[in-house]
């Protein structure tokens, strides 16, 4: 069957099309994706403005007119953070849903990890043994650990890179004294849960997913997109730190220009670094892989466990009735 997953994030919306069964791995068929920067829609109250509700509906109907086009037979519709945190957001997703016949789901940050964990796991498999995942979003930073498929610690922090721009690092280049009361804000959020994850375990792998760690292994010198998600990607903390000061000290034009660095995430690369430099000090981690799936994925694998699920139980009632 053929699945689409629109996800309403803080700085895209993004449409992945995917031909999908239970027990296959999942092919990617299309996918699109719109810059949105909803979180930059917020007013000084916390609610979506009228112009990132209207850009956000045209966004949400041209996304879902993608997936008719593509032959996606089911459309799984969810949004993150910024719709979450909005304190308008019912009304704003009952006015995308009156304009464009969809209905986003919100994810709690939790099940945000949840899910990313789930991606993670299966792609990595059971001999990664115990995963610590690490998962950096436009408005948050989601972490999750354990041994199996549901992580036995999951949590998700007020840490995105979007936000902590938006929030914390204005100008460009951002002050000093910013950067320096932004690294401290981070480092007292992640220091705040570092005891729940180990309690979790030593992990045996650390895993790092989204397109911030992405960026960020790329400019540290990760293979490029171009030579397929199968290859073994990894950042190193001892390869990231030095370039903290470095991004911290360019303007938006100069971090456009490093390799790997798109205009998109250029803005948001300072804070990126901040975050990923922090919870990897903090949490002991020297180097992770990097994992080409994540969220949407998740979401996926989980629609798809919930056929399968389905499907045995109406083969059990049939045999039963034989």
């Amino acid at each position: 069957m053929r699945l689409g997953v629109l996800d309403v994030g803080s700085n895209t919306i993004h449409l992945l099309v995917v031909d999908a069964h239970p027990g296959a791995q999942p092919l990617a068929a299309t996918s699109t994706r719109r810059l949105l920067r909803l979180a930059e829609h917020l007013d000084a109250d916390g609610a979506i403005d009228a112009p990132g509700v209207a850009a956000l509906t045209d966004a949400v109907a041209a996304a879902a007119a993608a997936a008719e086009d593509a032959g996606a037979e089911q459309v799984l519709a969810f949004a993150t953070s910024a719709v979450r945190e909005a304190v308008n957001g019912e009304q704003v997703l009952d006015h995308v849903e009156r304009a464009t016949g969809v209905r986003l789901q919100v994810l709690s940050g939790t099940a945000e990890a949840d899910l990313t964990f789930l991606a993670v796991r299966r792609w990595f498999g059971w001999s990664a043994g115990r995963l610590l995942v690490l998962d950096i979003g436009g408005g948050s930073l989601e972490v999750a650990a354990g041994l199996d498929e549901v992580p036995d610690v999951s949590f998700s922090l007020p840490l995105g890179a979007g936000r902590l721009t938006r929030d914390r690092l204005p100008g460009d280049p951002p002050a000093p004294e910013a950067v320096r009361e932004a690294r401290r804000h981070v480092r007292q959020q992640i220091a705040s849960r570092v005891r729940d994850v180990t309690r979790a375990g030593t992990p045996d792998r650390v895993v790092v997913t989204s397109k911030t760690f992405r960026s960020l292994a790329r400019l540290c010198g990760a293979a490029p997109s171009e030579q397929g998600p199968a290859v073994r990607r990894e950042l190193r903390l001892a390869d990231l730190a030095p370039w903290v000061p470095r991004l911290a000290e360019m303007k938006v034009k100069r971090r456009c220009e490093l390799e790997g660095v798109s205009a998109e995430r250029a803005p948001q690369l300072l804070a990126g670094a901040l975050v990923a430099e922090a919870a990897f000090e903090l949490l002991g981690v020297q180097e992770a892989l990097v994992c080409p799936w994540a969220l949407r994925e998740g979401i996926i694998l989980r629609r798809l466990d919930a056929i399968g699920a389905d499907a045995r139980l109406l083969d059990g009632a049939g045999a039963g009735a034989l």
